[in-house]
């Protein structure tokens, strides 16, 4: 596989259900044989591009578009509320372990509860985490 697999390798990316990338056009859209909701890239596309660098040597790109693909699944209000969650004292170090938990056991996104976990021993090692004086401000 090479990047990019829309041009590249373009039989291998579908939508969620099943619609060749060839059949996404705006005729289609405007047809209602497409629907909005059909543009979003699947956890399948996210893993194939990890894939694609991880041969390339790009670690690091990889691992991320991993954690993608896990939060593809999870519902975009839940992920803003993670978001929001992670910024500096905006949790405490339970909250960011509850979210952790959650993100784990209800969607199965392991890599991603970890990559929070590890966020919550970085915070409490830099002082980002909420204490309660900051909790009542």
């Amino acid at each position: 596989m090479e990047y990019p697999l829309g041009t590249r390798s373009p039989e291998l990316v579908t939508t969620s259900a099943g619609i060749p990338l060839g059949d996404i056009t705006l005729a289609a859209l405007r047809d209602g044989r497409v629907v909005p909701l059909e543009l979003r890239t699947t956890p399948r596309t996210l893993q194939l591009q990890a894939a694609v660098a991880r041969e390339a040597g790009r670690v690091s790109l990889a691992v991320n578009l991993e954690r993608a693909a896990e939060l593809a699944a999870v519902p975009d209000d839940l992920v803003l509320d993670v978001y929001t969650a992670l910024r500096p004292h905006r949790s405490s170090g339970a909250e960011l372990d509850a979210w952790a938990d959650r993100l784990e056991s209800e969607y199965g996104a392991k890599l991603t509860a970890s990559f929070v976990r590890d966020a919550r021993v970085a915070y409490a090692e830099r002082g980002f985490l909420r204490t309660e004086e900051r909790a009542a401000v």
